[in-house]
């Protein structure tokens, strides 16, 4: 069998393991989540990236740091990880849901205004398949609003949106290192971006359980102590010592994914065509990280026989989000600003194709030639 995703393996992460192992320092801020936050400060141009252990942590603490309080109201896509929502739920705050649009699968920009009320705090666009939002719209709005915008990165990696990366637009993001993203920090991982200094100072408070340890070590304070509310955010040094292994081979990973993604692009364009599918659609002035590679069938039904006949022939595709606003929670804890005309439809006809860096060129010509030959 073909699996969905294998997390990578460049081959380099036992040695770099190994020296997080001696070096006596595995809670976390050591040599290589030092390193880490470093190359992505470096690479991405920020105020301050910090590691934390997931991006569901790093959407906590960005919840933490905006005050987040009863009542306040988030406006962010349905089509999206439960993740995206449930740190704002958390603190009390109520999620409204806009509609997407139907060939980036992103939120839909023109729709956010009319969500907006005395209560909105906060809007969270989610870059889905590392496709960047349309974040020109999107902040002009929030700043005429006075929100804060935090970019949900978790597939963004190493995507750009009018030569700027993604994560870097907003006042703060979050990313993932999850097994299934492009770099992982084996198995789970994440990161907060700050792109507004006014919250770099308390991100570090919060994210060492509420104290001013950060500015202990640096020689800040003579002694640290609880000074904020907080938790405790710090990944361990062997999830940043695996992540490096990853970063310092970036670019090889980088060109392997999109390798991949061309070959499905340019083998499966005619068959989509002929099919009535659709294919991915990347914007102007966006360049995208070959996070994932999907078709829209025609309908749910075709969908189930494709997934069906990839199954049968050893490939395992999997459909994406079931949108939030129709879970029981998100019944609970959300409404959906105005008509929900591309969320449910466009979430039935997604299929992913297998895509990960460790791939062969054996395994991707076969799942071509099996979706070539579904009828």
């Amino acid at each position: 069998m073909i699996p969905f995703n294998k997390p990578p393996v460049i081959g380099t992460e036992i040695d770099y393991i190994s020296k997080a192992l001696s070096s006596n320092k595995l809670c976390g801020d050591g040599a290589f989540g030092k390193s880490c936050q470093n190359w992505f400060e470096s690479k991405l141009g920020c105020f301050k990236a910090l590691m934390v252990p997931s991006c569901t942590h790093a959407l906590e603490l960005a919840a933490l740091l905006i005050d987040l309080q009863p009542g306040d109201e988030v406006i962010m896509p349905s089509y999206t990880f439960v993740s995206t929502a449930n740190p704002f739920v958390l603190r009390g705050a109520k999620i409204i849901f806009v509609d997407i649009e139907p060939d980036t699968m992103n939120i839909d920009v023109s729709k956010i205004e009319n969500a907006i009320t005395t209560k909105t705090k906060a809007i969270v666009p989610v870059h889905y398949a590392g496709v960047s939002c349309d974040m020109d719209s999107l902040m002009s709005i929030a700043n005429q609003y006075g929100l804060i915008v935090i970019e949900d990165a978790a597939q963004g990696m190493l995507s750009t949106y009018k030569n700027r990366h993604l994560g870097t637009i907003g006042h703060l993001a979050a990313f993932s290192f999850h097994e299934t993203k492009n770099y992982t920090s084996g198995g789970e991982g994440g990161l907060i971006l700050i792109n507004d200094s006014r919250f770099i100072e308390r991100a570090e408070i919060i994210r060492e359980k509420g104290t001013n340890r950060s500015q202990f070590f640096r020689g800040m304070v003579d002694k640290y102590s609880w000074v904020d509310i907080g938790s405790s955010y710090l990944p361990s040094e062997i999830q940043s010592a695996y992540l490096q292994a990853q970063l310092d081979s970036s670019e090889v990973i980088f060109k392997r994914r999109m390798a991949i993604w061309n070959r499905y692009y340019d083998a499966l364009t005619a068959k989509a065509g002929d099919n009535g599918w659709n294919l991915p659609v990347i914007p102007e002035n966006v360049t995208h990280n070959a996070h994932m590679f999907y078709i829209k069938c025609r309908d749910i039904d075709e969908r189930e026989r494709f997934i069906g006949h990839l199954k049968h022939n050893g490939i395992i595709a999997v459909f994406h989000y079931i949108p939030l606003h129709s879970a029981k929670a998100g019944r609970l804890f959300s409404k959906f600003s105005g008509l929900d005309e591309h969320t449910t439809k466009e979430s039935e006809r997604l299929v992913r194709l297998p895509l990960f860096f460790n791939m062969t060129d054996d395994e991707v010509e076969h799942v071509i030639s099996t979706v070539t030959n579904f009828n």
